[in-house]
């Protein structure tokens, strides 16, 4: 993102000048480039002016390389949408870029403030590739092949671990349900990836859960579950699998370690004998007590039966 769209509204060529008559609101001017407090309280007052004048939820209105302002009707507190890094080059097609991502990420389901961020980051990345000067823009992308579901991420965990191999790093594996993650899990993980150069998590899928757990779970589903796990500094990489063990996702990655947590014993492990057989080993890292998704569930349930309860009195 860049000054060209500073001041922009998404969603709207005419933004602009409906915000410089004031959209029903006082009259805002355009302040492109502007840094101040005028021009940001400007921006506030402009954005949620025309909110309320086509009686939407919310304006975004676009900053260039500082982000973007989420303005709701009303005169609200505006949230502000960082960049996640400045970025320089051209900002030809920014706009574009940005609203494209965000009507689609909108589509997808996300919430206002989740689109938004993923369009202010796909802008950046945009601007910092080049912009609508960048060749690989003009190149016909490749098909993916089929079968490609919660598992979409799974060729990104081996492409990794080979990677990890070919310049002699040690892989590191992990697996589990990661229903709900808590404490205990992610002092695990943060302790599984310091043994290593990298750190994949094999996912149980949802059947994979719901024949573990029994019914009622998972309580979140796997690409919920995969995304939790991907956005923690500890994880490089997670990879689904249908199985009721994660053997025959570990013969494809070939990881050095297998990292379990609590009271294990190695040679009750059944990843352990299959780990030997390409010079690997499993190892059992400390866990903390008390920590456990059932044990969470269960609190929730209780919590919400004593409000319930309450609010019959």
């Amino acid at each position: 993102m860049g000054p060209a769209s500073q001041g922009r509204s998404a969603g709207s060529g005419s933004a602009d000048r409906d915000a410089q008559r004031g959209g029903g609101g006082g009259p805002v001017r355009r302040h492109a480039g502007g840094d101040g407090a005028v021009a940001g309280r400007l921006r506030r007052a402009g954005g949620a002016a025309l909110a309320e004048r086509w009686r939407a939820a919310g304006v975004a209105v676009t900053l260039g390389d500082r982000g973007v302002l989420l303005t709701r009707p009303g005169g609200g507190t505006p949230m502000l949408i960082p960049a996640p890094f400045r970025a320089g080059g051209d900002p030809c097609g920014a706009g574009d870029c940005f609203a494209a991502t965000a009507v689609a990420a909108l589509a997808d389901g996300l919430l206002p403030e989740e689109a938004l961020q993923r369009a202010v980051t796909a802008a950046a990345a945009f601007v910092a590739a080049g912009g609508a000067g960048n060749p690989e823009l003009w190149e016909t992308p490749a098909v993916p092949g089929p079968g490609r579901g919660p598992a979409a991420d799974a060729a990104d965990a081996f492409a990794l671990a080979e990677s990890v191999r070919a310049r002699g790093g040690t892989v590191v594996a992990t697996g589990g349900c990661f229903d709900l993650v808590h404490a205990g899990h992610v002092g695990l993980l943060e302790s599984a990836r310091r043994i290593g150069d990298c750190l994949i998590v094999c996912l149980n899928s949802d059947a994979s859960v719901t024949r573990r757990k029994g019914a009622g779970r998972p309580l979140n589903p796997a690409a919920d579950r995969a995304r939790v796990l991907a956005a923690l500094g500890s994880v490089d990489a997670v990879v689904v699998f249908e199985e009721d063990t994660p053997v025959p996702v570990l013969e494809r990655l070939r990881p050095d370690v297998w990292v379990k947590g609590g009271d294990y014993s190695v040679q009750d492990l059944p990843e352990a004998e299959v780990l030997r057989g390409w010079g690997g080993q499993a190892v059992v890292l400390p866990y903390l007590d008390g920590r456990s998704t059932t044990l969470l569930a269960r609190r929730a349930a209780d919590a919400a039966a004593v409000a319930v309860r309450s609010g019959e009195e």
